[in-house]
């Protein structure tokens, strides 16, 4: 008994004095409403990092998208996020009239990746053709103080125009504009997104829709970080010619208390996974190692540089 009890304490101490077992890592990612093109890309980015990565757990969130995603990183609920650039830079800004209470300063850019069109749809029975059509319509402008929300506003004022010209303004993420339009309880929806997106598919689907346009002299009034973009011909039903709109990047954030090795990780694999972006969503295809670090209106992480280092791409 006493052999044996010696045996147990050797055990124990050597137990205590043997190096821990390497806890496990979450990767919190922040996407977007589940109708909406970071959804699919945010779950399938998750799955990725999950497979690829030693000793990580990752997490998708659907949130409220660009605005929201910015506010959670910066209190360091979440690793990495989507968001759209105008979003970033006014969260960087400490923009309050973007829903920025302050300067989000923690917050370190991982990659520039595909643009956003951003993509105003009626029902073809309201007959609205053109931005200023909207005036006493119902328009579904995204949730508040989302991206959509901003892009909506600056559209709106480079028209001359504010919601007060608008007839009923709604505050709804994606799938609940279109459940209104169907509804015939909606006139328009205007959606951020990537060409394609599920919701506005699903509404040229079910009913008559105009794709409409959002002219260049509209666009170039509204500045960087917005572009004159086209939705090609039959991105959606019934849509048979190109159609102007504004477009602006989307990028992938995180946040300075995320560790140089890790966000190394989310970089290189990010680029080493395109085709498995691509099959998650067309916007996946989009994603570009050369356009990596266009236009990047934050600091970029240390672990993100390191890679485009690697790749010739940073000095």
């Amino acid at each position: 008994m006493q052999k044996l009890a010696i045996v147990a304490a050797i055990a124990a101490a050597s137990a205590m004095l043997a190096p821990a077992a390497k806890a496990q890592q979450s990767i919190g990612v922040l996407t977007g409403g589940t109708s909406g093109v970071y959804y699919p890309l945010g779950v399938a980015l998750g799955k990725i990092y999950g497979e690829k990565i030693a000793n990580v757990k990752a997490q998708v969130q659907a949130t409220k998208a660009s605005v929201e995603n910015l506010i959670l990183l910066e209190q360091g609920k979440g690793e990495i996020a989507f968001t759209l650039g105008d979003s970033l830079k006014a969260g960087w800004d400490g923009d309050e009239d973007a829903g920025f209470k302050a300067k989000l300063g923690k917050l370190r850019a991982i990659a520039a990746i595909y643009p956003s069109y951003i993509q105003l749809v009626a029902s073809k029975d309201s007959g609205i053709k053109t931005v200023t059509d909207l005036k006493r319509k119902s328009l579904s402008v995204g949730a508040p103080k989302s991206g959509t929300e901003l892009n909506t506003r600056a559209i709106l004022k480079a028209a001359g125009m504010t919601y007060a010209d608008i007839g009923k303004v709604d505050y709804l993420p994606f799938a609940e504009s279109v459940d209104l339009m169907k509804n015939g309880q909606l006139a328009a929806t205007l959606q951020s997104a990537g060409l394609g997106v599920a919701s506005l598919r699903d509404l040229s689907n079910a009913m008559d829709v105009t794709v409409v346009s959002v002219p260049k002299a509209i666009v170039d009034k509204m500045g960087p970080p917005f572009m004159s973009v086209r939705i090609p011909a039959n991105t959606y039903k019934s849509q048979d010619k190109d159609v102007e709109t504004a477009g602006v990047a989307n990028y992938l954030v995180t946040h300075a208390g995320v560790s140089d090795e890790l966000a190394y990780q989310m970089t290189k694999l990010l680029f080493e996974s395109l085709s498995e972006l691509g099959a998650a969503h067309a916007a996946g295809k989009e994603i570009k190692l050369e356009n990596a670090m266009a236009g990047v209106p934050i600091p970029l992480h240390p672990g993100a540089q390191r890679y485009y280092r690697e790749k010739g791409l940073s000095k």
